[in-house]
């Protein structure tokens, strides 16, 4: 929360991934009034529309197009999605989508998986880095695709932007395993500049 401290409650903050909301709930309860999650999964949606009826949710048809205007929105939000999408492209087209409706100025907040150093993500990254044409991919046990990054990939992707703030963190994955994860804080450039075109 120290890095949203100098961001007005009442600006426009986006959750891309919200899931049931736990993260947009974290903020209200910091003061923040105007906030939306969008997710892929209706069933995450229906429940955070379920715990959380005051905020606005929305299940993504066509990911990762919003319903978002141009420079709409101060924040986006953007925790443990890019694990989720193992395409180098697809990473693109979203950042790319939460380019076009970030205002010049507004804060990216983005927290995400790095590449492990243990044997048995080691072991994973090598079997299936054929498979996928990227290393740091890998299938879970229950069919999932995920994606684990090395730091310099964040930076790369998020090139149109300026880093505020980056710290590397402890993360307990679902399974109980305990990950090196990264945050990165950054702002949009506030002229013109966009991403790099994908």
């Amino acid at each position: 929360m120290p890095w949203l401290d100098g961001v007005s409650r009442r600006a426009a903050v986006l959750d891309y991934g919200c899931g049931y909301g736990r993260t947009m709930a974290a903020l209200a309860q910091q003061g923040f009034e105007n906030l939306s999650g969008v997710d892929t999964s209706p069933g995450m949606v229906a429940r955070a529309r379920s715990l959380h009826p005051a905020m606005r949710f929305t299940v993504l048809d066509a990911p990762p197009t919003l319903a978002c205007a141009d420079a709409s929105v101060d924040v986006v939000m953007l925790f443990a999605v890019l694990t989720c999408i193992p395409g180098s492209q697809a990473q693109r087209r979203l950042i790319g989508e939460l380019d076009r409706v970030l205002k010049p100025g507004g804060l990216l907040y983005l927290s995400d998986m790095l590449l492990q150093d243990d044997e048995r993500n080691r072991d994973r990254y090598a079997r299936f880095a054929e498979r996928y044409g990227t290393y740091g991919v890998f299938e879970t046990d229950d069919g999932a695709v995920c994606r684990h990054h090395e730091s310099d990939w964040f930076m790369s992707l998020l090139a149109g932007c300026a880093a505020v703030d980056t710290r590397r963190i402890a993360i307990t994955t679902m399974n109980g395993h305990e990950s090196a994860g990264i945050q990165i804080l950054a702002r949009k450039a506030s002229s013109a500049h966009r991403f790099p075109a994908r």
